[in-house]
């Protein structure tokens, strides 16, 4: 693939608010496959790092989805680049990807993996998820009889189990919210921090069907936030203040082309 190619592609799978190029560098490089300039909008790509399309079809959907990020923030990114928001945007390309066939979903392909992949499901994270959801059944009951003897439940979780407080907690509305342990323990930590029932509800729906942690969060959040106005408007005063000073910037750098012609 040439770099226009791998562009047409990126914009195939999503097309983006603003523009962007595509660089192939022509070199190889030992730290990095690829990285994304947002002043300049630049997606640079290490092609000779690559052996095959496929792995560098990745590379490049992951820096595009830093672009749309760039995007979404009104051109800017911030020093942490790899945020939940990001890695939600990045592997929505990706499902995007594999269902158009622009991106071959490579851990269909190998049938040892896919075994393993239901061993570490069936034997660890489903199980796992089982036992501490138990826990917590275990713990309400630790609960109602440490207040029958006029004992502090807390003082019970420090000195006699030696766990600490928010995962007892944790693993106690587990139990209570009846949570799927095919999510696995930690999705589960996730699912029992979101106190609306629905949207907890389809926040683990997602989980089961396939979707990334991330993803998962991104729209939990944007949940909570359609229920809160004020925290709705203010992240959108917060991405329009980038955007104008995004464009601020760029209309400067055009005015000082426009006295150099």
């Amino acid at each position: 693939m040439n770099q226009d190619q791998v562009k047409a592609a990126l914009l195939s799978i999503e097309d983006a608010p603003m523009d962007f190029t595509v660089i192939f560098s022509g070199k190889k490089s030992g730290k990095v496959n690829g990285l994304y300039k947002s002043e300049s909008r630049e997606i640079i790509i290490h092609n000779r790092n690559f052996d095959e399309d496929n792995l560098l079809l990745y590379t490049a959907i992951h820096e595009y989805a830093h672009h749309l990020h760039a995007c979404a923030r009104g051109g800017v990114l911030s020093s942490r680049a790899h945020t939940a928001e990001f890695w939600a945007i990045f592997h929505g390309l990706l499902e995007k990807a594999e269902t158009r066939g622009i991106y071959r979903n490579v851990f269909a392909d190998s049938s040892a993996l896919l075994e393993l992949t239901e061993t570490i499901r069936d034997k660890y994270l489903r199980e796992n998820g089982n036992l501490v959801k138990e826990m917590g059944m275990h713990l309400l009951r630790a609960h109602d009889l440490c207040i029958a003897a006029g004992a502090r439940f807390e003082d019970y979780l420090d000195r006699v189990l030696r766990i600490p407080k928010i995962a007892a907690r944790m693993a106690i509305k587990m139990y209570q919210y009846n949570l799927n342990p095919e999510v696995g323990p930690d999705n589960m930590r996730f699912l029992a921090g979101i106190r609306n029932d629905e949207n907890r509800a389809a926040a683990e729906n997602s989980l089961l069907k396939g979707k990334s942690p991330d993803a998962v969060k991104i729209a939990a959040r944007r949940l909570a936030e359609e229920e809160d106005p004020r925290l709705r408007l203010e992240k959108e005063k917060l991405r329009l203040e980038r955007t104008i000073a995004s464009l601020s910037k760029r209309l400067d750098e055009v005015m000082l082309e426009l006295e150099e012609i």
